[in-house]
């Protein structure tokens, strides 16, 4: 998570129209690089260790705690997003610069800036090529990838030379959406990566875009990098440094998560590191981290809400500090530009598939949760409530408003299943009219079944046990038992995109964050065949309505309310969580946590 707030001068600004965003345009002349000295000691999320390197990585590894926290801080993507409490892109701070449209926005030009790889390359358009190359050889291997959308399924041709890369698209596209979702994810590789084995080059970089000869080498490429990126003993190996173009560069790692960071020296852009050293420390549960901020042995971490004694005075704002801590820290909190929730289980493969089918039953279960009395009670006022997948605060150039269509009612949630020939027996509901009538229990369940179902969460978060305790409680008191087990971060979002684990929920307990997809516009979580879709969810409709957002330049509201009522998945309230930044560091750009989550350690100080 960044803590990031203004930087530079503004000399310009450019209002992207599309999406409502506004694109600062910095002056960078004033950055300057202090002496470097002493070490920020920075918290990781309990029980969220980083553990892959390559950012070419799956859905079990799609998380903060791997990109925006720990990838990006050594490669940077292409085109750089999030500075302070922006969402936008930021040219100064990206590898090219903005790319040019033409032919009916069918076709875009991008020109690198020349700037350095650690080892003396240029990132330059052959290093574009090289992940355009391999995204177009093995497109299911990574987990920003949504078949018949963007990059490359809807690549007719792809080419570079020198500093400039040429896409041609097979039909127009929405320039807004194609930068914030496809071009921010295109992160530049080295030609030393262009290997199968230690010593041994492959033609994967330099190939031509869609040839067999040009797959073929790049899934080897992939195979090998991927089987590097399994094991932490190599994430500080020449290979691996020899593509650091971000102004850090890692030189100590274990299996736990500790992770050292020094300045990149070969770092080409504005802003360069200000401390000798940046140490990433993990910690199995948010009462450790607690712990280390109370023995004053981190810099910058996380507080669980259940320990304040005042609540936020509103949402995005911090209210008092934890007493054992003020007054050696001061607590920041901000507004997330991701929304909170827990996929439902569509797989066939799930015993209990059949119930989670029924909008009726999904309906159910959300009137029955209590998301304000959660964000009162458990998370202290730290957190906003979530009704479709739409971020807090999004512009109404973007999407028009979306109603909660179910406010919490357990009565009516209880008067649904009721209606639907459902029975309280000895505490479950139990279906006594089985059949596909107005008022029957619908397709593929039998006269007896009951609604016990499973849920699995992240262990580690007293809010979050705490919230899913009160949930279980509701659901409980209508009839529907769940019964739960828990794990740590990295091993439920690999359940979580297993659809053969036998769970009905399951919760990682950060929901969605859009980064490095940027653009709410729902193609990787939502649709049919989604990069990001662990419950397969499937609808025509809800296909139609993403679809007319990117190819076409629909605004987010048919989408986003029809999100709203389907329940493609459980919405839950969306916690904020406090962040502690130790009195001593210091920043010209201010803390205010970045709403991207990211972690840009080189704009601190002591």
């Amino acid at each position: 998570m960044s803590f990031t707030r203004k930087v530079w001068t503004i000399i310009a600004v450019v209002v992207v129209v599309a999406a409502g965003i506004t694109v600062a345009v910095l002056n960078t002349s004033s950055s300057k690089t202090a002496t470097t000295s002493d070490t920020i000691t920075f918290a990781e999320g309990a029980g969220a260790n980083p553990n892959y390197i390559f950012p070419y990585m799956g859905g079990q590894y799609f998380s903060v705690d791997n990109i925006n926290q720990f990838q990006e801080l050594m490669f940077r993507p292409l085109y750089w997003f999030g500075l302070g409490g922006s969402v936008a892109v930021q040219p100064a701070l990206s590898l090219a610069d903005l790319p040019v449209f033409s032919n009916g926005n069918k076709t875009v030009t991008m020109t690198m800036k020349g700037w350095k790889f650690a080892d003396g390359q240029t990132v330059n358009a052959q290093s574009v090529m090289f992940f355009l190359n391999m995204y177009r050889a093995d497109p299911t291997s990574y987990a920003g990838y949504n078949p018949g959308f963007g990059i490359p399924d809807q690549v007719a041709t792809a080419t570079g030379h020198g500093l400039t890369v040429t896409l041609t698209f097979k039909t127009s596209v929405n320039p807004n959406w194609l930068l914030y979702n496809y071009l921010s994810e295109i992160t530049p590789f080295p030609n030393t990566w262009d290997v199968t084995a230690a010593g041994s080059p492959s033609t994967c970089a330099t190939g031509v875009f869609g040839a067999p000869s040009t797959n073929t080498a790049c899934k080897a490429v992939e195979k090998y990098l991927d089987a590097q990126s399994s094991s932490v003993s190599t994430y500080t190996d020449k290979m691996w440094q020899s593509g650091d173009d971000g102004p850090w560069k890692l030189i100590a790692m274990d299996n736990l998560g500790n992770a050292t960071f020094a300045p990149n020296a070969h770092y080409s852009g504005p802003q360069k590191a200000q401390v000798a050293f940046v140490k990433e420390v993990p910690f199995t549960s948010a009462t450790a981290e607690q712990s280390a901020l109370q023995a004053k042995t981190v810099d910058i971490g996380y507080l669980d809400p259940t320990v304040l004694t005042k609540p936020a005075p509103a949402p995005g704002a911090a209210g008092p500090n934890w007493p054992p801590v003020a007054g050696s820290y001061n607590i920041y909190a901000g507004t997330p530009w991701s929304f909170n929730y827990a996929p439902f289980n569509f797989s066939t493969a799930d015993p209990m598939s059949a119930a989670v089918h029924q909008l009726y039953i999904r309906q159910a279960l959300q009137m029955s949760l209590d998301q304000f009395g959660i964000i009162k009670a458990v998370d202290k006022g730290y957190g906003v409530p979530t009704y479709s997948p739409l971020p807090p605060n999004t512009p109404s150039s973007i999407s028009g408003p979306v109603a909660d269509p179910y406010p919490y009612s357990k009565s009516q949630a209880l008067a649904l299943l009721t209606s639907h020939g459902w029975k309280m027996v000895n505490g479950v509901q139990t279906c006594e009219s089985p059949g596909t009538g107005a008022s029957q229990c619908g397709a593929g369940i039998t006269k007896g079944y009951t609604l016990h179902f499973k849920i699995i969460w992240a262990s580690g978060s007293p809010s979050l046990n705490d919230t899913f305790s009160a949930e279980i409680a509701d659901w409980a008191s209508i009839g529907i038992v769940f019964t739960h087990s828990t794990g740590t971060f990295n091993t439920v979002i690999a359940d979580c995109t297993s659809a053969k684990q036998p769970y009905e929920l399951c919760s990682w307990g950060a929901g969605w964050i859009y980064a490095p997809d940027y653009y709410p516009s729902g193609e990787t979580l939502f649709t049919t065949h989604g990069g990001f879709n662990p419950g397969g969810y499937s609808d025509n409709t809800m296909n139609s309505l993403i679809n007319a957002t990117t190819f076409g330049t629909a605004k987010l509201t048919q989408y986003a309310n029809y999100a709203a009522q389907q329940l493609p998945v459980l919405y839950q309230p969306n916690p904020v969580t406090p962040v502690e930044i130790i009195k001593t560091l210091k920043s010209s750009i201010g803390f205010t946590p970045n709403p991207l989550a990211n972690f840009m350690p080189e704009y601190y100080h002591f």
